[in-house]
C-alpha cells in the first residue's frame, strides 16, 4: 500500500466553460447536488406543524455532566483556537475509549485527528487520498454525503446494494465492483439508513478483499454505541486492516449533541498526517469547549451511554408498533436511529410523493429513502423514519400515522 501525491496544475488563467443562460454558477460535479432532502422536510414539518421524524437529530440534550463540561470549558477561556488535531485531553480520551472498547491501540499525538463531525472526517479524507477519476465503493443505500464528497474529490462513486429484507453485504457482489482504479472502500456499520449491522463473516470477507486489493477503508462507526442487537465489531481489528484503515466516529450520535461537531478519525500515522493536510484548509479547527465536553463524556462510566442506547431502542420498538398498526412493517433495525418501511403496502409506488403528501394525511414528515440511492429501483417506494425522540412524541406519530389506510 502506498500513499502518494501528484503536483498540481499550473496557476494561472484559465477560461470558464460556457454555461447555459440561467444555469446555476456551480461547477459541473456538483449540479446533482441541490438541496439536500433532510432541509426539504424539516422545513415541511415546520410549515405543516407536523410531527418531525425525517431528519435524525435527538430532541434532548445529552448527558449533564457532558454539558456541564462544555459550559464550565466556556468559563474557563477555552474558545479560541485549538491544536490543529484537536486538544491533546480529548485525542488522549478517545485513544483511551478505543482501546477498552474496541480493543485498538492508537497514539494519540501521531494516530488522532478530532474533526468537524464525522462528515468532515470522512470528507477530508477521501480529499487526501483520492486523485481525480479514483473509484471509491460504499455500500447502496449510503448517507447522503459520501456521493458528494467522492463528488469533490473528482472521484467516482461505485456502489455496491444491500438487498432487503436482511440488507447483508453480498461478498461477490462487492468483489466484482473492484477495478484497477477502485482506491478506496467506504464501510458504514451500523448503517444508515437501513439499521444493519455488518456481522463478522461480512467484515471479514471486506478485509480479505481490501487485503488482496491493496485498498484503503474508510469506516464510518458514528453509530458505534447505538447497537440494540448484534454487536459492534470494528473492521480495522481484522487481519491485514490496521494499516489501511481510517476508523472514523463521533460524539454526536453518541451523547445525543449532533451540534456540536465534534468528530473524529483513528488511524496509522502516514494515514492522518494525509487527512490533516485536506482538513487544515477545511474547518481548520472546531468546538474548542466542546471538545473539553467530550473528551469529559468518554471518561463518564458505561452506564451515561447504555441508558442512551437502552432509551433508544425502547423508542425503535415504540415506533416500530406505530408503523405496524398503519399496516407498515419496519425492516429489522440492530442500531442507529431509524426504521425503514415500504410503503407499497399501503399502494405507494412513489416514497418522495409519499413523504411530501405524509404531513395532509396524518401530520407526520418521513424522509424517502430513494435519495440514499445512485438508482432506486424496487426501493423506491422505501421510507425512512427516525425515532430519536421523546417517548410522548413517538406516541402521538404512532397514533397518528395508525390512521393511515391503504390507497
Amino acid at each position: 500500500m502506498t500513499i502518494t501525491g501528484q503536483p498540481g496544475p499550473a496557476r494561472g488563467p484559465v477560461p470558464a466553460p460556457a454555461r447555459a443562460a440561467g444555469t446555476p454558477p456551480l461547477a459541473e460535479r456538483m449540479r446533482a447536488f441541490g438541496t439536500t432532502i433532510f432541509a426539504e422536510m424539516s422545513a415541511l414539518a415546520t410549515r405543516t406543524g407536523s410531527i418531525n421524524l425525517g431528519q435524525g437529530f435527538p430532541d434532548t440534550d445529552g448527558p449533564e455532566e457532558v454539558l456541564a463540561a462544555a459550559r464550565q470549558a466556556i468559563s474557563d477561556g477555552h474558545n479560541q483556537y485549538p491544536p490543529g488535531r484537536g486538544i491533546p485531553e480529548l485525542r488522549q480520551a478517545i485513544a483511551a475509549d478505543r482501546e477498552r472498547r474496541r480493543g485498538q491501540r492508537f497514539d494519540p499525538e501521531t494516530e488522532v485527528l478530532v474533526t468537524a463531525g464525522a462528515t468532515e472526517a470522512i470528507t477530508a479524507a477521501v480529499l487526501a487520498l483520492c486523485e481525480a477519476g479514483d473509484e471509491v465503493i460504499a455500500l447502496e443505500p449510503t448517507y447522503d454525503s459520501y456521493a458528494a464528497s467522492i463528488a469533490l474529490a473528482g472521484a467516482r462513486l461505485v456502489p455496491v446494494r444491500l438487498e432487503p429484507p436482511d440488507f447483508g453485504v453480498d461478498l461477490d457482489r462487492l468483489a466484482a465492483a473492484i477495478t484497477p482504479r477502485t482506491r478506496l472502500l467506504l464501510i458504514n456499520t451500523p448503517h444508515n439508513p437501513t439499521g444493519r449491522v455488518l456481522d463478522e463473516q461480512e467484515l471479514a470477507g471486506i478485509a480479505r478483499l481490501a487485503v488482496a486489493h491493496d485498498l484503503l477503508v474508510i469506516t464510518d462507526e458514528v453509530y458505534e454505541h447505538l447497537v440494540y442487537d448484534g454487536e459492534h465489531l470494528p473492521l480495522a481489528r481484522f487481519p491485514g486492516m490496521a494499516e489501511r484503515t481510517i476508523t472514523v466516529s463521533s460524539a454526536g450520535k453518541t451523547f445525543a449533541v449532533t451540534g456540536w461537531k465534534i468528530g473524529w478519525a483513528c488511524a496509522r500515522p502516514e494515514l492522518i498526517t494525509a487527512i490533516t493536510t485536506t482538513k487544515q484548509f477545511l474547518t481548520y479547527v472546531n468546538g474548542a469547549p466542546f471538545q473539553w465536553a467530550v473528551a469529559t463524556g468518554l471518561g463518564l462510566p458505561d452506564s451515561v451511554i447504555t441508558t442512551i442506547r437502552d432509551d433508544l431502542r425502547a423508542g425503535r420498538d415504540l415506533l416500530a408498533d406505530g408503523l405496524r398498526a398503519a399496516g407498515l412493517e419496519p425492516f429489522r433495525c440492530q442500531g442507529t436511529y431509524f426504521l425503514t418501511v415500504d410503503v407499497a403496502r399501503l399502494g405507494f409506488d412513489d416514497g418522495l410523493d409519499f413523504c411530501r403528501r405524509l404531513p395532509e394525511l396524518c401530520g407526520v414528515v418521513a424522509v424517502p429513502s430513494r435519495v440514499f440511492y445512485t438508482d432506486p429501483g424496487p426501493a423506491a417506494s422505501f421510507v425512512r423514519f427516525a425515532f430519536c425522540k421523546r417517548p410522548a412524541v413517538l406516541s402521538a406519530a404512532a397514533e397518528r400515522l395508525a390512521t393511515l389506510s391503504p390507497r
